[in-house]
This record gives C-alpha cells, structure tokens and sequence, in this order.
C-alpha cells in the first residue's frame, strides 16, 4: 500500500494514498466564524464547496505554518456507511510517500480517546510514522456542521 506522508509539528503521519483524490497547494479559504476547533473554513474545488480540516490545530492545538510544502490533501471522507464526501485537510511538508504492508503497522502503545483518528504506526530511516484514520477525524457533532444533509437524511 502506498501512503502519503506529511508532518504535524515535529512528527510524521500518513493517509493512505487510495483515500486520496488530489493533492492542492494552498488555495484561498473562507473562514468560518465561530466554526469548531480544527475547522479552518471551506475552499472551492471546482465549483464544489469543500470543508478544510486544519490538521496540526485539531491534533495540536496550533495552526498548520504556511510553509511552500504545506498542502491541502483533498480525500473521500465516509463518516458513515453509504456516504462519501470530500473533506480537505491541511498538512505541512505534505511532499513523502511510503510503501508499506498493512502487517508493517503495530499498535502505538497509547490510545488517547480525544484521537480516535491516531492508527497504528510503523518506521523507517528516519523514525515512526503514525497512521491517521480519516473516517475518524470528525466527532458527530462537527460532521452534522460540515454535512448537514446527509445527517439530517439518515
């Protein structure tokens, strides 16, 4: 399996290529007042009205830096069973990749429940790299903002 890689602060982390749809240098966002922690604004992707996921603000509690290598990293979210949407996620140093078997991730040894969307972690020359879930970055709450529709259909 193929991952892409990028950091948070000082760690590394992955998604899984095949969950990814495009991979954007940083476009102009909307920012939405009063929008949950880890909500950056919405972007438009061809015409498309995208929700922006500021990855190292939700796992940190600090703004993505505005680095050349910061990206948005446009996926297929699939909060629940049957429904697929695009969900953009800002990641500095958004430029690795990584091949690596699903039996070359273990358990990291510490599971805080405030992350569900931490997985498991593997290494390589340079140290670990962890595993994010990306089914599992939106508590309930947050995904009825971002996608009202489909909440409101189930």
């Amino acid at each position: 399996m193929l991952f892409l890689v990028f950091q948070l602060g000082k760690d590394r982390y992955a998604i899984e290529a095949q969950q990814v749809i495009e991979v954007l240098h940083l476009v102009h966002l909307k920012q939405i007042p009063q929008a949950p922690a880890g909500v950056a604004g919405v972007f438009d992707y061809h015409g498309a009205s995208v929700p922006l996921i500021d990855l190292a603000e939700l796992a940190l509690g600090q703004p993505s830096r505005r680095w050349m290598s910061t990206r948005i990293i446009l996926v297929k979210y699939g909060g629940s069973p049957g429904e697929t949407h695009m969900l953009g996620l800002l990641a500095e140093q958004a430029t690795g990749i990584l091949r690596r078997n699903e039996e070359d991730f273990s358990d990291a040894g510490l599971a805080v429940s405030d992350t569900p969307y931490l997985g498991n972690v593997t290494t390589d020359t340079t140290g670990i790299v962890q595993r994010i879930e990306t089914q599992n970055l939106l508590t309930e709450s947050v995904r009825s903002l971002l996608f009202p529709e489909r909440v409101g259909a189930a």
